[in-house]
């Protein structure tokens, strides 16, 4: 109904987050290709966000380029859209951005920070002129998300908001405008995830029917890295940040990556980039997207040299 899609989208707003990672000098003459993927409600281009982080990498490393995707024809859609664009209409132009780049045709690697996370490792899978390098996802909900973070306004709607996406996150309606829903993974009723999800079900082979191309694109990286918050609030479970999610039926008890079906059965190829030690899995102190300066120097710069 429209008052449930009303209640989503306030929702939605009410989830935004987003951290600034400080400017930090010095590093080598490295010159690369790296693509960004900024999170839920921020943009490709704040200054205090994605700008910063850009700024930051090509302090570290003179003469890289960096290309912060901008989902939209501006700032403000870019912004809107990651709310409201479909997941797969968004991949299908950040594929095309990145097939016109001439300076991304010889292999980039892809930083995702939060949504961007999922977002980028799934363009990987989908998009054969993404050739990706090091995939970085920076507390990116891998396997999803079910409830809400802590509210971060003092509003008696995030409690009513909660169970109306509980309830309604597979409707058609929202399904269909909702970004957040087509990442709701519900362990409790996984019938109707599997029947009503129209993205995370399918980008996570979780059919019986598996797409071999996405197990081999995600075979083509150079590294795969996922960073978890240890205190994230945002992404829940925040394991999700490591291809961990609840165990089938119940939303308590976390099922580890290794003891998956998703990893034992290799649906996505993260056993074999297990195996060659292509799968690095990395904590981090604080909440959603605290990352200090000194971390992404000495945790992630070197993945991109």
């Amino acid at each position: 109904t429209m008052y449930l899609w009303y209640h989503v989208a306030l929702l939605s707003l009410l989830l935004t987050a987003s951290s600034a990672i400080p400017l930090h000098a010095g590093g080598s003459n490295t010159s690369r290709a790296i693509v960004l993927w900024h999170g839920m409600g921020d943009t490709c281009c704040l200054p205090v966000s994605m700008g910063r982080v850009k700024s930051l990498i090509q302090k570290q490393l003179p003469g890289a380029y960096v290309l912060s995707l901008m989902i939209g024809d501006n700032e403000a859609k870019d912004q809107y859209n990651g709310f409201f664009m479909p997941i797969n209409e968004q991949l299908n132009f950040a594929c095309t951005i990145i097939s016109k780049d001439p300076k991304l045709a010889g292999g980039f690697h892809a930083i995702g920070f939060s949504q961007g996370g999922l977002f980028l490792r799934a363009l990987v899978q989908i998009c054969p002129q993404a050739k990706v390098q090091s995939l970085i996802s920076i507390g990116g909900p891998q396997q999803g998300v079910f409830g809400l973070p802590r509210c971060i306004t003092h509003s008696p709607f995030c409690e009513t908001m909660r169970k109306l996406l509980e309830m309604g996150a597979y409707e058609s309606i929202v399904q269909k405008r909702s970004v957040q829903a087509q990442y709701w993974q519900d362990p409790v009723n996984r019938e109707e995830y599997l029947k009503y999800n129209i993205f995370l079900p399918d980008i996570n082979n979780n059919f019986e029917d598996k797409k071999a191309t996405y197990r081999d694109r995600i075979l083509s990286l150079d590294k795969m890295v996922l960073v978890k918050f240890l205190n994230d609030t945002v992404v829940v479970p925040r394991e999700s940040t490591w291809f961990e999610f609840y165990q089938d039926g119940q939303d308590e008890q976390i099922q580890p990556l290794k003891a998956s079906n998703l990893y034992l059965e290799d649906w996505i190829g993260l056993k074999s980039l297990d195996a060659v030690g292509k799968l690095d899995r990395l904590e981090c102190p604080g909440d959603h997207l605290e990352m200090p300066d000194g971390y992404f120097i000495q945790k992630i710069i070197p993945y991109l040299k």
